[in-house]
């Protein structure tokens, strides 16, 4: 089979501070002068992202900024950054800093958010910042946002530049309108500020260049403040009008919003540095795994929007619903419904196929149980964790567990209780068709099929201990003279013992196959622990509901992975050395710590 190879992108050189909210993806504010090199949004009519940028190296930090916080003392100016920002991690995603400036005689500090929570939920994100007088003497200052629009690109896996020429003009309001000259366009920005700013466009050369300037009279020891908004939308008209709204409604009030439904998210586990490791991962599966279209307005699952992961905003079926959704369950158990149900109306035709665009369609075949068994499993534990029953009313998702309960059936062997796929939720192309994870997941998927379809369907539904039997007999061989797991079979007797990154044996118990402390799975566990350093982070996660569990924890508490984010390929010590930003992982990471500490009841080895 031909499978599509997903680039795997270094690391940035720049540990980028990110924010966003479902409808904005900040992810690239550079730690050294809090300036913001990019901003994205998700576009279904493109089924990619739209991405605006100072510059086509802006993950790497070249070029000019998008927008860059700058300040002026009696007309002299003074580069933000030019002594050591202190950042501020009290409130995790809303990136704040202090510094000085001018020999230190005015305190800045500057503070980027993007709205979130009831009645704040908005296409934009808002920089504040503030200056502080500490002189005996007044001053004329003023702070202003200024920027480069040099880069514009569609990203689905790899970017592609728009060709149109890049356009900067000034808006109504006293706002800064940053599109492209191509009519219709995908995707708009506005800039504006309180009050009345100084507004100033420059459209000379191939990257147009603007600024807003907010000034007072600041007397000895008092402080002024400016926000500056930046909105988004289909086109720039919308974009203007979302600016006006957040101004009407005040920065003050946003950020309260904010921070409190940011607080509501949220998870304790008893240990102050395994919350940071989880609530820094789901708030970054929360917002970077799950955003709404600025086309639509609707929800969509994707593997992940910051732009230096090279697997993109295309999604697999077992990602979106056993590794984000779980994480958003724990926060947000509303938002998780909505998702079940938005994933069998985007998905649901044909669980399991393979990769799919935003929208649905498919980007690369390529069948997996995993895929079809996810929508059983995720409505499985949805109902668990929550109480919540009547969701399997809903329509939409009782279609697509019969859709799925049919697909599974036609991959069932002709005379053993176990199933056949063509490719591992990794992607990778399976050795031999029966799979031990694909299986264990599938008669978890079955117990939900027996008791949620009709009665009459669910007679014919294959009993799930037939299955569960079969897998003991067929994955149990020899090492060594013990037996332990084999991964996958052929069912004539050859057998093959590679763990897959990520569906490994080690998730078994999570799927009531076996118990964490049988024998044989144990011995499976030990056998993987002799090659620790080239685990994947998906098996350091299952390590956390095996036997060892402790020391996993101990592990995952103090890998470093990519700036405290989840990344695809890490090192021996946990450091991220290719796609990073991965915000479905994250979602797997934060929910699998979680359940470790309040399910099973681990703490980390010391």
């Amino acid at each position: 089979m031909t499978q599509y190879p997903a680039p795997v992108l270094p690391i940035p050189a720049v540990a980028w501070r990110l924010t966003g909210n479902h409808w904005l993806a900040v992810p690239c504010i550079h730690p050294a002068d809090g300036s913001i090199h990019a901003l994205g949004m998700l576009h279904r009519g493109a089924r990619a992202a739209i991405e605006f940028a100072g510059g086509p190296e802006f993950i790497a930090g070249a070029g000019p900024a998008l927008l860059r916080p700058a300040v002026r003392i009696d007309g002299e100016p003074f580069a933000v950054g030019s002594e050591p920002l202190a950042w501020d991690q009290s409130v995790e995603w809303v990136p704040s800093f202090s510094t000085t400036v001018r020999d230190g005689t005015f305190a800045v500090r500057g503070t980027i958010f993007a709205p979130a929570g009831r009645d704040a939920d908005v296409p934009g994100v808002i920089y504040v910042l503030s200056i502080a007088n500490q002189t005996h003497a007044p001053a004329r200052v003023e702070l202003m946002a200024d920027g480069t629009l040099g880069h514009r690109q569609q990203r689905v896996r790899t970017p592609s530049a728009f060709a149109d020429a890049h356009r900067v003009a000034a808006g109504a309001g006293d706002t800064v309108l940053l599109d492209g000259s191509a009519v219709p366009g995908p995707a708009a920005l506005a800039v504006g500020a309180d009050g009345a700013p100084v507004v100033e466009c420059d459209m000379g050369g191939p990257a147009p260049r603007f600024a807003l300037r907010c000034a007072a009279d600041v007397a000895a020891g008092a402080t002024f403040e400016a926000a500056f908004y930046v909105a988004a939308a289909p086109e720039r008209d919308g974009a203007a009008a979302t600016v006006e709204a957040m101004r009407r409604r005040g920065w003050r009030a946003l950020l309260a919003s904010t921070v409190e439904a940011l607080r509501s998210l949220e998870q304790t586990t008893g240990s102050v540095s395994l919350d940071r490791v989880v609530n820094r991962n789901l708030l970054f599966a929360y917002f970077y795994a799950v955003g709404r279209a600025i086309d639509d307005a609707r929800f969509y699952l994707v593997r992940t929007r910051a732009p230096w992961n090279g697997r993109g905003v295309t999604v697999r079926d077992w990602d979106a619903l056993t590794w984000t959704v779980p994480a958003v369950q724990l926060a947000d158990a509303g938002l998780a419904r909505e998702l079940i149900l938005r994933a069998c109306e985007v998905h649901g035709a044909a669980p399991g196929s393979g990769i799919h665009y935003m929208d649905g369609a498919l980007f690369e075949p390529g069948f997996s149980l995993e895929g079809v068994a996810a929508f059983a499993w995720a409505t499985e534990r949805y109902i668990r964790e929550t109480g919540d029953d009547q969701i399997v009313e809903e329509p939409v998702l009782a279609d697509t567990l019969y859709a799925s309960a049919d697909d599974l059936a036609a991959r069932r062997h002709p005379e053993v209780p176990l199933y056949g796929s063509e490719v591992y939720p990794s992607g990778a192309p399976v050795p031999y068709p029966y799979t031990l994870h694909g299986n264990a997941v599938a008669a978890l998927a079955l117990d939900v099929f027996r008791r949620t379809l009709d009665a009459e369907t669910a007679k014919e539904v294959q009993d799930p201990i037939a299955v569960r039997a079969a897998i003991l007999r067929h994955f149990t061989t020899d090492a060594d003279g013990k037996s332990v797991l084999a991964s996958a079979a052929d069912l004539r007797g050859s057998v093959d013992r590679h763990d897959d990154p990520v569906a490994s044996m080690l998730w078994l118990p999570l799927y009531e196959t076996l118990d964490r402390q049988e024998s044989v799975y144990r011995r499976t566990v030990k056998a993987s622990a002799a090659n620790r350093e080239t685990l994947s982070l998906v098996q350091w996660c299952a390590r956390l509901v095996g036997p060892d569990a402790s020391s996993a924890l101990a592990w995952l508490q103090e890998a470093p992975l990519d700036n405290g984010v989840a990344a695809e390929t890490l090192d021996a010590d946990g450091a991220a050395i290719g796609n990073g930003g991965d915000a479905s992982l994250s979602g797997l990471l934060a929910y699998s710590v979680w359940y470790a500490v309040h399910a099973l009841g681990v703490g980390a080895a010391q």
